[in-house]
């Protein structure tokens, strides 16, 4: 039975707050619930471990470091996609974050990282702007991020930031070369503290030395990917294919995913958004043993699996 404040203030404040943690469907005290569930509960490490000194620097190498976050080695230019990369997610509290707590370490600490040339932020829920691992990413990045995001950046040196729009494009100069980003149409939404609606979202295509690569951000089923196929071919799509229940309005499955990175004409797929944290309500393995199912008869195409492993894209 639904726990009403009236329970809660005629109960006494301190049990009156205790019974509405534990009792209510709200999503506030099913929040608080979850943290304290999780109090105490290691984090394994990551099945694989990247090795990025290792890369070849004349090759597209992708290593999936968990959630939506891929290190990628693009002929020598290295980029870092919506970074998270400590053990929670959520608001900053300067001594920790008040969120969600992974499932699996990131594949990769901080100072295990290369010097990052760009970072890509497709939009500001926490999941994807992690201020406290912006702030941890070595070397001095560019940051292209979608509009209205960049207020959020901590303060660092940052080579460059900028700001996209749909399909508004930037060429972005590094140590390393140089790397062209056009920003993507896609299904999802922008605010990071509810009100503020006029953030921006979307998607990715990095292009260098001719290939293509494409990001798909955050996004529930759309057609917009159709038109994306123009901006190609594309070596890889990254896809999220996890939180979809109930969130379908906002997060694709696993299936619409690949439909729609067969719809942009991308040759291998790497999915991401699943095995990191608990956000929805499908078991923890059940995006990726879709997307298994899935790509069955298209032995190869499915380039990554699980968090760490690395794929190197050949021509």
């Amino acid at each position: 039975m639904p726990v009403s404040r009236r329970t809660v203030l005629t109960t006494g404040t301190l049990a009156g707050a205790g019974l509405w943690t534990s009792l209510s469907s709200s999503w506030a005290a099913r929040f608080l619930r979850e943290r304290v569930q999780e109090i105490g509960r290691d984090v394994p490490p990551a099945p694989f471990r990247p090795t990025p000194h290792t890369w070849e620097p004349n090759a597209i190498t992708m290593a999936w470091l968990g959630h939506a976050t891929v290190l990628v080695n693009f002929y020598g230019l290295r980029i870092l996609t919506d970074p998270v990369l400590f053990d929670r997610i959520g608001v900053d509290l300067a001594v920790g974050s008040l969120g969600p707590k992974r499932l699996v370490r990131c594949a990769l600490e901080p100072d295990a990282l290369p010097d990052v040339d760009l970072v890509l932020v497709s939009h500001a829920h926490f999941d994807h702007l992690d201020t406290p691992s912006l702030a941890a990413v070595r070397g001095r990045p560019t940051a292209v991020m979608s509009a209205g995001t960049a207020d959020l950046l901590p303060r660092r040196a940052y080579a460059a930031v900028h700001e996209l729009r749909w399909n508004e494009t930037v060429t972005v100069s590094t140590p390393h070369g140089e790397a062209r980003v056009r920003a993507l149409e896609v299904r999802h939404w922008g605010a990071r503290l509810g009100r503020d609606d006029w953030r921006g979202y979307g998607g990715w295509v990095v292009e260098r030395e001719g290939r293509r690569l494409l990001i798909g951000g955050d996004t529930a089923e759309t057609r917009v990917f159709r038109d994306h196929r123009a901006f190609g071919p594309f070596e890889a799509a990254v896809m999220p294919i996890g939180a979809y229940d109930p969130w379908i309005s906002n997060h694709c499955t696993p299936e619409q995913a690949i439909a729609m990175a067969d719809a942009a004409g991308a040759r291998l797929i790497v999915p991401v958004h699943h095995q990191s944290f608990k956000l929805s309500r499908e078991p923890v393995m059940d995006p990726i043993e879709r997307a298994v199912r899935m790509l069955d008869a298209e032995q190869g195409r499915l380039g990554i699996r699980a968090i760490g492993e690395t794929l190197t894209v050949r021509a």
